[in-house]
Order: C-alpha cells, then sequence, then structure tokens
C-alpha cells in the first residue's frame, strides 16, 4: 500500500475537483492501484491555510472556501503538536516545510506529495515554481497542472527531483488528463521527437466555434468562464499565453528546449477573430489557433498564432473545447492525440494519474 499525504497548494476549482474525484474513486484507488492518501495540508492565497498530521477535515474545507469563508476558522485545532507554528499568515512554502518538518519529528512513514495548483502567472511562472522547489528540496514528492514551473524551469526541477530523489509529475500541463507526458515517458523509449503541432487551448477553440456560428466574442467567453474552463485571468487565453505555456512545456519536456513562454511569437483572438473565422467558412476552411514546435540547426523553433485550415485538415474538425496534438517522431512517423473533451474532471484525473504513478514506483 502506497500511503501518502497530500499537502495542497491551491484550493480552487481543479484543486476541489481533485479532492472529490479521489473520494469517488476511492474503491479502485485503494483495491486496485494500493493507493491510500489523507490530506494533511491546504494552502491558498485568498482563503488563508490550515494543516494536521491526522488529517484536515477535507469535507469542512470544503465548505468553508466554496462559502467565501477562511480556512484559517480550521486553525485552531489544526496543529499536530504544542510546538507547531499557526497556519493563519504563513507563505505556502513555509507551510510546505512546516509540514515536512513535522512529519519527520514525528516518524512518519508516509509519502508526502505537494499537489499545486495556484493560478498560471505568465510573466515568471511564480509562486509555482518555488512551490515546487520547496517540495522536493523538502522530500516531497511533486505533482502539478500548473504549466509555469514546466513552461519556465523543467531543466532545473527536474535536476532537482533527482537530486532529491523524488519525482516531479505534470501531466495535467497539457491537454488535461490526456497522456501526452507519461506516454511519451513509458511508451516511447529512444524515439526522438521533431516537431509538435496543436490546437491545445480549449477556450479559444470553443469561442472560434461559437463566432463562427455567429455567437458574440463576449458572450462564448463569458460562457467559459462560467464553466470554470477559462483561466481566472481570461486574457491568458484569448491573448495566446496559455498556448503559449503549453507549447513551451512540450518543447522544454519533448524536445529538451531551454524556453520560456516569452519567447514563443504568439498571437490570440479577439472579438475581430469572428469575422475572420466566418470567412473561413465561407471558403470551406477554418480558422484554428495552433501551437508549433520545430527542431531546427539553431535549436527548438515555438509559435502560437491563427492559421486558415483546409476544411479535411484534422485540426479543422476540432469544435467547442475538443483538442489535438500532433507528434512528428523520428521512428513513427507523425501520430496524433485527439481530446474530444475536456474540463474540470479531466485536469483534476492528470493528478489522480500522476498520484497513481507514484504509487506504482
Amino acid at each position: 500500500m502506497f500511503e501518502t499525504d497530500l499537502i495542497l497548494v491551491g484550493f480552487g476549482n481543479v484543486g476541489r475537483r481533485f479532492v472529490r474525484l479521489l473520494d469517488e474513486r476511492a474503491s479502485s484507488l485503494r483495491g486496485e492501484h494500493g493507493l491510500d492518501w489523507r490530506v494533511v495540508a491546504i494552502a491558498t492565497g485568498r482563503h488563508g491555510a490550515a494543516w494536521n498530521l491526522d488529517g484536515v477535515d477535507v469535507e469542512r474545507a470544503l465548505a468553508l472556501v466554496e462559502g467565501g469563508e477562511s480556512l484559517d476558522a480550521l486553525a485552531s485545532h489544526a496543529a499536530p503538536a504544542a510546538a507547531a507554528p499557526r497556519a493563519r499568515g504563513a507563505s505556502s512554502v513555509a507551510i510546505i516545510e512546516q509540514v515536512a518538518a513535522a512529519a519527520r519529528a514525528s516518524g512518519s512513514t508516509r509519502h508526502l506529495v505537494v499537489v499545486e495548483t495556484t493560478v498560471l502567472d505568465i510573466a515568471a511562472g511564480q509562486p509555482a515554481i518555488d512551490h515546487v522547489r520547496a517540495g522536493l528540496r523538502a522530500g516531497a514528492h511533486v505533482i502539478t497542472a500548473n504549466k509555469g514551473p514546466v513552461a519556465f524551469a523543467h531543466s532545473e526541477l527536474s535536476s532537482l527531483a533527482d537530486e532529491t530523489r523524488r519525482r516531479f509529475l505534470f501531466e495535467g500541463a497539457v491537454m488535461d488528463g490526456i497522456p501526452v507526458f507519461n506516454m511519451v515517458r513509458a511508451a516511447l523509449p529512444a524515439v526522438r521527437i521533431h516537431g509538435f503541432s496543436g490546437v491545445v487551448n480549449s477556450t479559444t477553440n470553443f469561442i472560434i466555434t461559437a463566432m463562427e456560428g455567429g455567437r458574440e466574442f463576449g458572450e462564448a467567453l463569458a460562457e467559459m468562464q462560467a464553466a470554470g474552463i477559462a483561466e481566472a485571468d481570461a486574457s491568458l487565453d484569448v491573448d495566446g499565453w496559455d498556448a503559449a505555456a503549453k507549447a513551451a512545456a512540450l518543447a522544454n519536456v519533448l524536445m529538451g528546449a531551454e524556453t520560456t513562454p516569452q519567447r514563443v511569437e504568439r498571437s490570440g483572438i479577439g472579438a475581430a477573430t469572428g469575422t475572420l473565422a466566418r470567412a473561413a467558412v465561407g471558403k470551406g476552411r477554418r480558422l484554428k489557433l495552433v501551437a508549433r514546435g520545430r527542431r531546427l540547426e539553431g535549436g527548438v523553433v515555438v509559435s502560437v498564432g491563427l492559421e486558415e485550415l483546409p476544411a479535411a485538415h484534422l485540426f479543422a474538425t476540432l469544435d467547442g473545447q475538443q483538442n489535438a496534438l500532433v507528434l512528428e517522431t523520428d521512428l513513427l512517423g507523425a501520430f496524433s492525440i485527439v481530446q474530444l473533451g475536456g474540463g474540470l474532471t479531466q485536469t483534476a484525473y492528470a493528478l489522480v494519474t500522476d498520484l497513481v504513478a507514484l504509487a506504482r514506483t
């Protein structure tokens, strides 16, 4: 049995869906995968924090956060020992360090795992990178659905994971729970990836599809925000930054690039894109926001931009929130991964798959 204590850094839509999904799949996760877990800490930016080595009351934590209240209400009974510091006002990094130190002092043999689901910072990938660093240095494995650490610091963090003999996993960074990184890692030994292309942002593809049918840009974006699919800062989606971060992550992990989203040639969509999308349909074509990466002599070149594609093109067949990724390899040629539906559950499931991957190894 793989017994694990979870430190949740971030407790927004994805983090809350993750803990509910663990509960919904408890029987199969324990019985088929030997995974036993408990949440020992929750640290948030807006709702305070609480921790308890005997386990945080997750149901109460869910109720507090969804009711707009603070997790500090749990702090009065969250200290695992008299000497434990209060969670109130402590940074997420400090809480990771405190919980890890308390676990070591208690002699616990359970595996500590940091689950990082904070909001993407497109400027530098912070504070998510610091959260991953702190977790690895404290002796915890780290799993994340945040694109920032992989897009800005994959090489550094992977090296740190090797040094500390811990795992750094991030399947949810691209295409939700559809296996991309885990598939390449486990199923494509000795294969060299020369390039990739893809429609990798669900929000922009939904908006473009909606505008083809005559809907307004703002109306379609609002629907994605209401569903919790669009980023908290919608400009990350519509300005192409989310796709750029995913493209940087793909290039860094699959092609050994040392790039960042700022180095990705990028364009996004806006209200005027509707006119272009409808004009493309009138010509029997479709407009898509496409991410591309290609290995050239001078390095890996990565871009995100609008492309008008023939109707028979794979990407032109994608409607709504559908995504697709094409990998170009030396041994297998080009092959595609298509996601016909995505959302909160799929992103949360990616975290579950990474947790199961830890249990298997």
